[in-house]
Protein backbone atom coordinates (compact mmCIF):
# COMPACT_ATOMS: atom_id res chain seq x y z
CA UNK A 1 0.00 0.00 0.00
CA UNK A 2 1.15 3.59 -0.89
CA UNK A 3 0.83 5.31 2.30
CA UNK A 4 -2.58 7.43 3.34
CA UNK A 5 -3.50 6.56 -0.26
CA UNK A 6 -4.39 2.95 -0.20
CA UNK A 7 -3.69 2.62 -3.79
CA UNK A 8 -2.81 -0.84 -4.86
CA UNK A 9 0.45 -1.26 -5.63
CA UNK A 10 0.23 -1.97 -9.81
CA UNK A 11 -2.51 0.41 -10.59
CA UNK A 12 -1.80 4.36 -9.84
CA UNK A 13 -2.57 8.10 -11.39
CA UNK A 14 -6.10 6.63 -12.35
CA UNK A 15 -9.57 8.57 -11.42
CA UNK A 16 -10.17 6.97 -8.23
CA UNK A 17 -6.86 7.57 -6.86
CA UNK A 18 -7.44 11.29 -8.17
CA UNK A 19 -11.11 11.95 -8.29
CA UNK A 20 -13.23 9.34 -6.16
CA UNK A 21 -14.43 10.38 -2.85
CA UNK A 22 -11.95 9.03 0.13
CA UNK A 23 -14.76 6.98 1.22
CA UNK A 24 -15.79 5.42 -1.76
CA UNK A 25 -11.89 4.40 -3.32
CA UNK A 26 -11.68 0.90 -1.34
CA UNK A 27 -14.93 -0.50 -2.78
CA UNK A 28 -14.18 1.16 -6.28
CA UNK A 29 -10.68 -0.77 -6.06
CA UNK A 30 -12.17 -4.02 -4.79
CA UNK A 31 -14.55 -3.62 -8.10
CA UNK A 32 -11.43 -3.09 -10.41
CA UNK A 33 -12.80 0.07 -11.62
CA UNK A 34 -9.09 1.86 -10.70
CA UNK A 35 -8.21 -0.88 -13.46
CA UNK A 36 -10.76 -1.00 -16.00
CA UNK A 37 -9.10 -3.34 -18.36
CA UNK A 38 -10.47 -6.24 -17.19
CA UNK A 39 -14.24 -5.13 -17.71
CA UNK A 40 -13.41 -4.38 -21.29
CA UNK A 41 -12.23 -7.86 -21.70
CA UNK A 42 -15.10 -9.55 -20.39
CA UNK A 43 -17.59 -7.24 -22.34
CA UNK A 44 -15.53 -7.65 -25.72
CA UNK A 45 -17.22 -11.65 -26.48
CA UNK A 46 -20.34 -10.15 -25.17
CA UNK A 47 -20.30 -7.53 -28.16
CA UNK A 48 -18.59 -10.04 -30.80
CA UNK A 49 -21.38 -12.07 -29.52
CA UNK A 50 -24.01 -9.10 -30.72
CA UNK A 51 -22.13 -8.23 -33.72
CA UNK A 52 -22.01 -12.18 -35.04
CA UNK A 53 -26.09 -12.15 -33.86
CA UNK A 54 -26.61 -9.13 -36.72
CA UNK A 55 -24.09 -10.54 -39.32
CA UNK A 56 -26.42 -13.59 -39.13
CA UNK A 57 -29.81 -11.71 -39.01
CA UNK A 58 -28.52 -9.22 -41.74
CA UNK A 59 -29.70 -5.97 -39.48
CA UNK A 60 -27.23 -3.74 -38.15
CA UNK A 61 -25.71 -4.22 -34.27
CA UNK A 62 -28.19 -3.87 -31.59
CA UNK A 63 -27.58 -0.66 -29.75
CA UNK A 64 -29.38 -1.19 -26.70
CA UNK A 65 -27.95 -4.62 -25.78
CA UNK A 66 -24.22 -3.62 -26.77
CA UNK A 67 -24.97 -0.67 -23.58
CA UNK A 68 -26.60 -2.98 -21.31
CA UNK A 69 -23.88 -5.57 -21.92
CA UNK A 70 -21.40 -3.26 -21.12
CA UNK A 71 -23.20 -2.08 -18.08
CA UNK A 72 -23.61 -5.71 -17.15
CA UNK A 73 -19.71 -6.71 -17.84
CA UNK A 74 -18.70 -4.12 -15.88
CA UNK A 75 -21.19 -4.74 -12.59
CA UNK A 76 -20.43 -8.77 -13.03
CA UNK A 77 -16.90 -7.63 -13.35
CA UNK A 78 -16.54 -5.79 -10.13
CA UNK A 79 -18.79 -8.98 -8.85
CA UNK A 80 -16.47 -11.88 -9.66
CA UNK A 81 -12.98 -10.09 -8.63
CA UNK A 82 -14.81 -9.12 -5.39
CA UNK A 83 -15.38 -12.55 -4.95
CA UNK A 84 -12.18 -13.65 -5.62
CA UNK A 85 -10.28 -11.57 -3.53
CA UNK A 86 -12.61 -12.32 -0.38
CA UNK A 87 -11.49 -16.25 -1.65
CA UNK A 88 -8.14 -14.88 -1.50
CA UNK A 89 -7.18 -12.63 1.13
CA UNK A 90 -4.95 -14.85 2.70
CA UNK A 91 -2.68 -15.70 -0.66
CA UNK A 92 -2.99 -12.03 -2.04
CA UNK A 93 -1.31 -10.89 1.49
CA UNK A 94 1.43 -12.72 0.28
CA UNK A 95 2.42 -11.53 -3.10
CA UNK A 96 4.02 -7.98 -3.78
CA UNK A 97 1.94 -6.75 -5.98
CA UNK A 98 -1.53 -8.00 -4.31
CA UNK A 99 -0.78 -7.32 -0.48
CA UNK A 100 -2.02 -3.58 -0.90
CA UNK A 101 -5.82 -4.48 -2.18
CA UNK A 102 -8.54 -3.41 -0.07
CA UNK A 103 -9.01 -6.37 2.10
CA UNK A 104 -5.74 -7.86 2.90
CA UNK A 105 -4.27 -4.24 3.49
CA UNK A 106 -7.28 -3.94 5.92
CA UNK A 107 -9.28 -1.26 4.05
CA UNK A 108 -12.38 -3.17 3.58
CA UNK A 109 -13.49 -6.15 6.15
CA UNK A 110 -14.73 -9.35 4.65
CA UNK A 111 -18.30 -8.90 5.69
CA UNK A 112 -18.77 -5.64 3.77
CA UNK A 113 -16.69 -6.77 0.78
CA UNK A 114 -19.32 -9.26 0.74
CA UNK A 115 -22.80 -6.89 0.98
CA UNK A 116 -20.56 -5.05 -1.75
CA UNK A 117 -20.97 -8.23 -3.65
CA UNK A 118 -24.42 -8.47 -3.68
CA UNK A 119 -25.14 -4.45 -4.17
CA UNK A 120 -22.86 -5.32 -7.54
CA UNK A 121 -24.61 -8.68 -8.23
CA UNK A 122 -28.15 -6.99 -8.03
CA UNK A 123 -27.05 -4.40 -10.82
CA UNK A 124 -26.19 -7.45 -13.27
CA UNK A 125 -29.73 -8.87 -12.11
CA UNK A 126 -31.65 -6.26 -13.38
CA UNK A 127 -29.09 -6.10 -16.61
CA UNK A 128 -30.31 -9.98 -17.73
CA UNK A 129 -33.62 -9.17 -16.87
CA UNK A 130 -33.99 -6.98 -19.98
CA UNK A 131 -33.46 -9.67 -22.22
CA UNK A 132 -35.70 -13.20 -23.16
CA UNK A 133 -36.28 -16.13 -20.47
CA UNK A 134 -33.45 -18.33 -23.04
CA UNK A 135 -30.67 -15.41 -22.21
CA UNK A 136 -31.72 -15.73 -18.40
CA UNK A 137 -30.71 -19.37 -18.41
CA UNK A 138 -27.62 -18.71 -19.98
CA UNK A 139 -26.38 -15.95 -17.44
CA UNK A 140 -27.35 -17.57 -14.55
CA UNK A 141 -25.55 -21.20 -15.67
CA UNK A 142 -22.39 -18.98 -15.69
CA UNK A 143 -22.42 -18.20 -12.08
CA UNK A 144 -21.36 -21.98 -11.34
CA UNK A 145 -18.03 -21.16 -13.44
CA UNK A 146 -17.63 -17.66 -11.40
CA UNK A 147 -17.75 -18.88 -8.21
CA UNK A 148 -15.02 -22.06 -8.68
CA UNK A 149 -12.22 -19.95 -10.38
CA UNK A 150 -10.67 -18.73 -7.76
CA UNK A 151 -10.33 -22.25 -6.16
CA UNK A 152 -8.93 -23.50 -9.75
CA UNK A 153 -5.03 -21.92 -9.46
CA UNK A 154 -4.94 -23.59 -6.03
CA UNK A 155 -5.31 -27.30 -7.57
CA UNK A 156 -4.26 -27.21 -11.41
CA UNK A 157 -1.64 -25.48 -13.88
CA UNK A 158 -4.68 -24.41 -16.11
CA UNK A 159 -6.68 -22.09 -14.28
CA UNK A 160 -6.44 -19.92 -17.27
CA UNK A 161 -9.26 -22.82 -18.50
CA UNK A 162 -11.54 -21.92 -16.49
CA UNK A 163 -11.19 -18.33 -16.67
CA UNK A 164 -11.52 -18.72 -20.26
CA UNK A 165 -14.79 -20.32 -19.66
CA UNK A 166 -16.08 -17.24 -17.47
CA UNK A 167 -14.30 -14.39 -18.99
CA UNK A 168 -15.84 -15.73 -22.53
CA UNK A 169 -19.35 -16.73 -21.37
CA UNK A 170 -20.41 -13.20 -23.21
CA UNK A 171 -19.58 -14.86 -26.22
CA UNK A 172 -22.83 -17.23 -25.38
CA UNK A 173 -25.55 -14.44 -24.72
CA UNK A 174 -25.63 -11.64 -27.50
CA UNK A 175 -26.73 -14.64 -30.03
CA UNK A 176 -29.40 -15.90 -28.10
CA UNK A 177 -30.13 -12.07 -26.87
CA UNK A 178 -31.58 -11.69 -30.50
CA UNK A 179 -32.27 -15.35 -31.42
CA UNK A 180 -33.75 -16.69 -28.29
CA UNK A 181 -31.72 -19.72 -28.66
CA UNK A 182 -27.68 -20.98 -29.07
CA UNK A 183 -26.45 -22.41 -32.36
CA UNK A 184 -23.24 -23.75 -33.98
CA UNK A 185 -21.38 -19.94 -34.67
CA UNK A 186 -22.19 -18.83 -30.87
CA UNK A 187 -20.67 -21.88 -29.78
CA UNK A 188 -17.75 -21.61 -32.14
CA UNK A 189 -17.40 -17.86 -31.51
CA UNK A 190 -17.20 -19.15 -26.85
CA UNK A 191 -14.43 -21.59 -28.16
CA UNK A 192 -12.35 -19.41 -30.41
CA UNK A 193 -12.97 -16.48 -27.45
CA UNK A 194 -11.49 -18.99 -24.56
CA UNK A 195 -8.55 -19.92 -26.46
CA UNK A 196 -8.14 -15.94 -26.44
CA UNK A 197 -8.19 -15.93 -22.88
CA UNK A 198 -6.29 -18.75 -21.92
CA UNK A 199 -3.36 -16.77 -24.49
CA UNK A 200 -3.68 -13.34 -22.53
CA UNK A 201 -3.77 -14.75 -19.49
CA UNK A 202 -0.68 -16.43 -19.58
CA UNK A 203 0.91 -13.43 -20.38
CA UNK A 204 -1.24 -11.72 -17.15
CA UNK A 205 0.03 -14.45 -14.87
CA UNK A 206 4.13 -14.02 -16.04
CA UNK A 207 3.82 -10.48 -13.78
CA UNK A 208 3.35 -13.15 -10.42
CA UNK A 209 5.44 -15.99 -11.59
CA UNK A 210 8.05 -15.72 -9.17
CA UNK A 211 6.12 -14.78 -5.87
CA UNK A 212 2.79 -17.26 -7.56
CA UNK A 213 6.08 -20.20 -7.32
CA UNK A 214 7.02 -19.29 -3.96
CA UNK A 215 3.77 -20.01 -2.11
CA UNK A 216 2.26 -23.04 -4.39
CA UNK A 217 -0.24 -20.57 -7.20
CA UNK A 218 -0.30 -22.72 -10.38
CA UNK A 219 -0.54 -20.86 -13.75
CA UNK A 220 -0.27 -21.95 -17.12
CA UNK A 221 2.86 -18.75 -16.71
CA UNK A 222 4.68 -21.64 -14.73
CA UNK A 223 3.91 -24.49 -16.51
CA UNK A 224 4.49 -22.94 -20.13
CA UNK A 225 7.53 -20.73 -18.81
CA UNK A 226 10.51 -20.56 -21.53
CA UNK A 227 7.84 -22.16 -24.28
CA UNK A 228 5.25 -19.44 -23.26
CA UNK A 229 5.78 -17.76 -26.84
CA UNK A 230 5.27 -20.95 -28.76
CA UNK A 231 2.28 -22.37 -26.08
CA UNK A 232 0.49 -18.25 -27.02
CA UNK A 233 0.84 -18.93 -30.99
CA UNK A 234 -0.96 -22.22 -30.45
CA UNK A 235 -3.56 -20.10 -28.88
CA UNK A 236 -4.33 -16.99 -30.23
CA UNK A 237 -3.88 -19.55 -33.94
CA UNK A 238 -6.50 -21.32 -32.45
CA UNK A 239 -8.61 -18.48 -31.25
CA UNK A 240 -8.19 -17.05 -34.89
CA UNK A 241 -9.57 -20.33 -36.63
CA UNK A 242 -12.17 -20.76 -34.26
CA UNK A 243 -13.34 -16.89 -34.56
CA UNK A 244 -13.23 -17.37 -38.28
CA UNK A 245 -15.37 -20.34 -38.78
CA UNK A 246 -18.18 -18.59 -36.41
CA UNK A 247 -17.69 -15.46 -39.03
CA UNK A 248 -18.44 -18.08 -41.95
CA UNK A 249 -20.97 -20.05 -40.22
CA UNK A 250 -23.15 -17.13 -39.57
CA UNK A 251 -22.66 -15.77 -43.02
CA UNK A 252 -19.83 -13.14 -42.26
CA UNK A 253 -18.11 -12.22 -45.87
CA UNK A 254 -14.77 -9.21 -46.49
CA UNK A 255 -15.28 -7.01 -44.19
CA UNK A 256 -15.23 -9.62 -41.64
CA UNK A 257 -12.17 -11.60 -43.24
CA UNK A 258 -10.11 -8.22 -43.43
CA UNK A 259 -10.71 -7.30 -39.58
CA UNK A 260 -10.31 -10.63 -39.10
CA UNK A 261 -6.62 -10.73 -40.58
CA UNK A 262 -5.71 -7.23 -38.57
CA UNK A 263 -6.71 -8.99 -35.61
CA UNK A 264 -4.43 -11.90 -36.08
CA UNK A 265 -1.61 -9.66 -36.69
CA UNK A 266 -2.30 -7.83 -33.50
CA UNK A 267 -2.21 -11.15 -31.46
CA UNK A 268 1.27 -11.86 -33.75
CA UNK A 269 2.90 -8.35 -32.62
CA UNK A 270 1.66 -9.38 -29.33
CA UNK A 271 3.99 -12.56 -29.01
CA UNK A 272 6.43 -10.82 -30.77
CA UNK A 273 6.81 -7.93 -28.34
CA UNK A 274 6.39 -9.76 -25.51
CA UNK A 275 9.18 -10.09 -22.78
CA UNK A 276 7.67 -12.42 -19.88
CA UNK A 277 10.72 -11.45 -17.61
CA UNK A 278 9.75 -7.86 -18.12
CA UNK A 279 6.58 -7.36 -15.46
CA UNK A 280 5.94 -4.22 -17.40
CA UNK A 281 6.07 -5.45 -20.65
CA UNK A 282 3.63 -8.12 -19.35
CA UNK A 283 1.26 -5.42 -18.47
CA UNK A 284 1.23 -3.86 -20.95
CA UNK A 285 1.33 -6.47 -23.85
CA UNK A 286 -1.99 -7.98 -21.73
CA UNK A 287 -3.75 -4.38 -21.92
CA UNK A 288 -3.23 -4.39 -25.68
CA UNK A 289 -5.92 -6.97 -26.21
CA UNK A 290 -8.89 -4.50 -25.51
CA UNK A 291 -7.46 -2.87 -28.56
CA UNK A 292 -7.37 -6.39 -30.47
CA UNK A 293 -10.81 -7.49 -29.71
CA UNK A 294 -12.38 -3.47 -29.86
CA UNK A 295 -10.71 -4.91 -33.61
CA UNK A 296 -12.40 -7.64 -34.20
CA UNK A 297 -16.27 -5.85 -32.97
CA UNK A 298 -15.81 -3.04 -35.34
CA UNK A 299 -15.46 -5.81 -38.33
CA UNK A 300 -18.48 -7.55 -37.12
CA UNK A 301 -19.92 -4.41 -36.83
CA UNK A 302 -19.26 -3.23 -40.23
CA UNK A 303 -20.23 -6.26 -41.79
CA UNK A 304 -23.63 -6.19 -39.96
CA UNK A 305 -24.05 -2.60 -41.50
CA UNK A 306 -22.82 -3.97 -44.84
CA UNK A 307 -24.04 -7.13 -45.54
CA UNK A 308 -23.14 -7.34 -49.32
CA UNK A 309 -19.57 -7.16 -48.64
Amino acid sequence: MTGRSGRVADSTGNWVDGFAPEWSRPYLRLARLDRPIGSWLLLLPCWWSVGLAAVHANAEVNVWHTVLFFIGAFAMRGAGCTWNDIVDRDLDNRVERTHSRPIPSGQVTVAAAAGFLVLQALVGLVVLLQFNDFTHYVGFASLAVVAIYPFMKRITYWPQIVLGLAFSWGALMGWPALFARLDPPAILLYAGAIAWVIGYDTIYAHQDRDDDALIGIKSTALLFRERTKPMLAICYALAVLLIALAGWSAGAGVVFALGLAVFAMHLAWQIIRLDIDDPENCLAVFKSNRDAGLILFAALALQAAFPRA
